[in-house]
């Protein structure tokens, strides 16, 4: 199946995307409607996975190499120490727009100064 999300094109460079963490499994790259100083999604490559809810188990071990990701980036990057937010939206009524799950990162500020994307 042709992933012809957003986030599918941006994987296959369709549409450029500042990417900051990319290995054979995870892309991660900066929101474009940045909720914090620092806003970045890491995304599953290689699966496309609409929402979280229609996450399989044999497919469970990818929220950790979003979160490993996400951590990693994180203390790389000096904000860890810190601290960070890490969200994940399951559809509509919780504001997810691109159907493809993805692993938010904010941080930068205090977590009262900016909201949960």
């Amino acid at each position: 199946m042709r992933n012809d999300t957003l986030f599918g094109k941006i994987i296959r460079r369709e549409i450029p995307a500042t990417i900051v963490y990319e290995d054979e499994e995870v892309l991660g790259f900066k929101d474009i409607a940045p909720q914090a100083p620092v806003h970045v999604l890491f995304i599953p490559k290689n699966e496309l996975i609409p929402t979280l809810d229609d996450l399989q188990p044999a497919q469970a071990h990818l929220i950790g190499k979003l979160a490993l990701a996400a951590a990693g980036y994180a203390r790389r990057e000096g904000f860890a120490q810190n601290g960070y937010r890490i969200v994940m939206n399951c559809r509509e009524d919780a504001g997810q727009t691109v159907f493809h799950i993805h692993l938010h990162l904010l941080a930068g500020a205090p977590l009262g100064q900016f909201g949960a994307a």
